[in-house]
């Protein structure tokens, strides 16, 4: 059994796709091939159930597909998985040489027209992880009693003492984002109380904001932001103890490598794209008349849902987290 996947983004759904591969790798007994963003082709190939990885260009739309048509179509394919859910994936499904294709209860625009058939209901009031597991249970094989995110990061060494905490305190929305004094005020007590050391990660944009926090803090900081690739984000997540974040990508590497996150969340839903596992902890303030409200901009103007969160409640959160 050859089977195709396709998930082409973003950086927290390609990690909530993993248990539903390994569970697909296992229940057939296949080889997995899998089609993303070349953005994500090195980072996919950390995943260790895809066999070979295919590339396809973020813009470009149909046109944009042509120049890994002969990659595509390389092998062909006893079933063709679309856990996107769009029109561009499942076109990517449709072009790859497959017997039959599956999309997923989720799928939106006109995709639905590109597959022989759905995988599943249509529930959104579960976790992204759920959610794309029902193609598996579509198939008539077992669920996994505990789903597994199978990647493999190469080992990191660090000369910092435990407890190392990564801080991950920016996103690509400004409404998920906590202010940088309070990190500030978290890691200094947190500092006082257990000798932590801090690991300010993000992107190139995010240098700003970590390089405040981290100069607030002196010695017991690194800033590694827009210092590191996807892969070696994964290698320092996986020498943490604690990773404290808003709903960002370094959230679900940190969550997927197994480091316990201590995640906030203001204007998204947490039960839906919060990290995944028991391990893991919630802090939000919601606020009555927006809560959830999926805006990248506070219609109210005072980003009342993130600025609610007292450093006082993740403090002890944080600490209750490190004992256990």
């Amino acid at each position: 059994m050859h089977i195709l996947i396709v998930k082409l983004s973003s950086l927290g759904d390609l990690f909530h796709a993993l248990p539903t591969v390994r569970a697909l790798r296992q229940g057939l007994g296949a080889t997995v091939d899998w089609v993303t963003q070349t953005t994500y082709v090195e980072l996919v190939r950390c995943f260790s159930d895809v066999r070979r990885v295919i590339g396809v260009t973020r813009r470009g739309g149909a046109a944009g597909l042509r120049p890994c048509l002969r990659e595509l179509r390389r092998d062909r394919y006893d079933l063709i998985v679309d856990l996107q859910g769009l029109t561009k994936s499942a076109l990517v499904g449709r072009l790859a040489r497959g017997v039959r294709r599956i999309g997923p209860s989720y799928h939106r625009e006109i995709s639905r027209l590109f597959y022989h058939e759905v995988g599943g209901l249509r529930d959104k009031n579960r976790h992204a992880v759920e959610e794309a597991l029902e193609v598996v249970r579509h198939l008539g094989l077992p669920l996994p009693a505990t789903p597994e995110f199978p990647v493999v990061f190469p080992r990191k060494a660090f000369a910092a003492a435990h407890p190392r905490i990564a801080l991950a305190p920016c996103s690509r929305w400004e409404t998920k984002n906590w202010p940088a004094a309070r990190f500030v005020e978290v890691a200094r007590a947190l500092r006082a109380q257990t000798g932590a050391h801090f690991f300010l990660v993000g992107a190139p944009e995010d240098r700003a904001v970590c390089g405040t926090i981290a100069a607030a803090l002196g010695a017991a900081a690194v800033d590694l932001s827009g210092q590191t690739s996807l892969i070696e984000l994964g290698s320092v997540m996986q020498a943490m103890d604690l990773a404290l974040t808003v709903d960002s990508g370094p959230m679900h590497i940190a969550a997927a490598v197994g480091v316990p996150v201590l995640a906030l969340f203001g204007p998204t839903d947490p039960r839906r794209t919060g990290p995944y596992g028991a391990q893991h902890r919630v802090v939000s303030a919601p606020v009555a008349d927006c809560a959830i409200c999926f805006r990248a901009r506070c219609r109210r103007g005072d980003l009342a849902c993130m600025a609610r969160i007292t450093p006082d409640l993740v403090i002890a959160a944080a600490r209750e987290m490190l004992r256990a």
